[in-house]
């Protein structure tokens, strides 16, 4: 997809990037390193170490991914590519997820050294990385990658969220999910969706139980979003753990879902899971 300076109003599921893509908009084409540096200097983003986040030109590394960022702070960032733009911005908007995140890739990548885990052959991980990943690390990039994150003052529809009770959430109880419910879109692969979504579009959240005093507010501030998340994230151990969630089913995501029969898409709206 060509470059569009203002593609963060392409959906409102980009909402948490508004802010940190408006320098963007000044950009006739694609942003260069520079230009996304300059977002992460203003923000002034560091991983869990404090080192500052600075992009890096792809080329001959062998060292992992996630090892460089936390180490040194160097996240590798490809020029032209929406993926890695908005992961880019990902870390300006949830910088403290972000960071534990990638602190808890590296704990677990020493943890599968310390036990001598290797693949025996084929598909080595992306950027270098050969110890095997294991289900804590599963979880981790699911959520890096396709993540979202529901706050609500309401326990019983969190419940229902998890038990897939589609019509039960979004049809009849529409009303209270507008009152105590709150949701932010988080996983850069997503953002890169949300620039034509499509029925099929669907996150694994973090279901998170908060007080009503948050919810009641008029829009929870994504700082506090991501102090939560970033909590949160330090007890994922399994994909499992992150409870999918057809996104254009989210009331004020997608027009189509103010029609009830929406929800009868069995196809999208499904009543279990595969096992993972």
């Amino acid at each position: 997809m060509d470059w569009d300076p203002d593609f963060v109003d392409r959906s409102p599921m980009l909402e948490p990037l508004r802010e940190h893509a408006h320098s963007l908009r000044a950009c006739a084409t694609w942003p260069d390193r520079d230009a996304l540096q300059a977002v992460l200097s203003d923000r002034a983003v560091v991983n869990a170490d404090g080192a500052q986040l600075r992009l890096c030109a792809p080329g001959g590394e062998s060292e992992p991914y996630e090892e460089a960022i936390r180490l040194r702070g160097d996240m590798l960032f490809r020029e032209g590519e929406w993926h890695d733009l908005f992961n880019a911005l990902a870390w300006a908007a949830y910088p403290a997820t972000k960071a534990a995140l990638n602190d808890a890739h590296y704990r677990a990548l020493l943890e599968a050294r310390a036990r001598g885990e290797k693949r025996e052959r084929g598909g080595s991980y992306e950027r270098g990385q050969n110890y095997e990943r294991g289900r804590r690390r599963d979880a981790l990039t699911v959520f890096d990658e396709n993540g979202a994150i529901v706050l609500s003052s309401s326990p019983s529809l969190l419940d229902d969220l998890r038990a897939f009770q589609w019509n039960r959430v979004f049809v009849e109880r529409r009303d209270e999910v507008l009152a105590a419910m709150r949701f932010h879109l988080f996983g850069h692969a997503l953002f890169e969706k949300a620039l034509q979504p499509y029925v099929g579009m669907t996150a694994h959240a973090l279901l998170l139980p908060v007080s009503e005093s948050v919810v009641m507010r008029s829009s929870p501030g994504i700082g506090e979003v991501d102090a939560l998340a970033a909590e949160a994230v330090h007890a994922l151990a399994t994909p499992r753990d992150l409870s999918p969630l057809p996104l254009l089913g989210v009331p004020g995501w997608w027009a189509h879902n103010e029609r009830a029969a929406f929800y009868d898409n069995a196809e999208y709206f499904r009543t279990s899971r595969k096992r993972n």
